[in-house]
């Protein structure tokens, strides 16, 4: 039984060393993890006051800082990584940055809001952190350790092994050719709509069921966000929470609009919407509800520019003086 026990016990060591010290994702995670470092390296370089907006892509894709920044008179930074990411993860590397006066726009995604607790232990960031980002993990619970330590498998292992050997070939990445790519603010270009065209089919088939409002309420996402609100609200950081964008054909109910406002309000936030509820027709789009094209990229910018005004200006205007 005892050299069953130390087995076992050797076994796990080297599993986790194997993870956090050998084997590497460089072209999927690494890539990842490259994004939110740029992203907390533009917000570092920021004085404050500063516009902050975190999200899924939805973040990047639909939003614009060198549209909405300007409007409000406040540097901006686009945070927004993957609806993967755990939002924790992004609230504990972002929380160290932002000072009282800041304002931080959460158009978060809604699956984001029900996302649940295996699911947050156990996404892309927990590999992250147990092979990239050992401080961050520090701050966080118990459980996200354990889910960073027991994140990877066999596949990983593979994954790796296959990532690791085509790294130093150093491949030119084609991806911006066809989706576009990030500029200093973290604002996604380049995703046209005539790079959307050819997702156009996708997008027309594209079926999505938006979550109800109970399963917002009673998410682990929601409470995760509801902790930052509350963390913002004690530290002078302005949390606004906003809708994410999507198609204007898929019904959102008062109650899940209502919901998402309670996760903000009940906590010392705020909530804007706009007058169309950040919904668009589908040729809007560039390859995923999530995502609109450049042309209306901009757009909704402008849109979101002018609900934020109204509530922020007052505030960073009285901070700059």
């Amino acid at each position: 039984m005892r050299r069953l026990l130390l087995a076992w016990l050797a076994s796990l060591a080297l599993y986790g060393a194997a993870f956090a010290f050998l084997l590497q994702r460089p072209l999927s995670l690494g890539t990842v993890f490259d994004e939110v470092n740029a992203r907390v390296a533009r917000g570092a370089s920021l004085m404050s006051p500063k516009l902050v907006i975190i999200a899924g892509s939805n973040g990047p894709y639909s939003h614009r800082c060198t549209v909405i920044a300007p409007a409000l008179g406040l540097p901006c930074v686009n945070a927004g990584v993957a609806t993967g990411i755990g939002v924790d993860y992004l609230f504990a590397r972002w929380k160290a940055l932002l000072r009282a006066g800041d304002v931080v726009y959460l158009p978060m995604e809604l699956a984001q809001y029900t996302r649940g607790r295996a699911a947050n232990r156990l996404g892309p960031d927990a590999a992250i952190m147990w092979r990239q980002d050992w401080a961050t993990l520090a701050e966080l619970p118990a459980d996200r350790w354990l889910g960073a330590f027991f994140s990877s498998d066999l596949r990983g292992v593979l994954m790796s092994g296959v990532e690791m050997a085509l790294a130093p070939l150093h491949a030119a990445d084609q991806r911006a050719a066809v989706e576009g790519e990030s500029d200093a603010e973290g604002d996604h270009v380049g995703h046209t709509a005539a790079l959307a065209a050819a997702n156009a089919a996708a997008l027309a088939s594209y079926r999505r069921v938006d979550p109800s409002a109970g399963e917002i309420a009673r998410g682990y996402g929601a409470d995760l966000i509801a902790e930052f609100v509350r963390w913002g609200t004690a530290h002078g950081v302005r949390v606004i929470g906003g809708l994410p964008t999507e198609f204007d054909d898929v019904a959102l109910p008062p109650d899940t609009v209502a919901a998402v406002r309670a996760v903000y309000e009940a906590n010392g936030g705020l909530f804007v919407v706009l007058p169309n509820l950040s919904r668009y027709p589908r040729a809007a789009f560039f390859d995923s509800p999530d995502h609109l094209n450049e042309t209306w990229q901009i757009v909704h910018s402008q849109a979101v520019a002018g609900v934020l005004v109204p509530v922020v200006a007052p505030r960073s205007t009285s901070a700059a003086r």
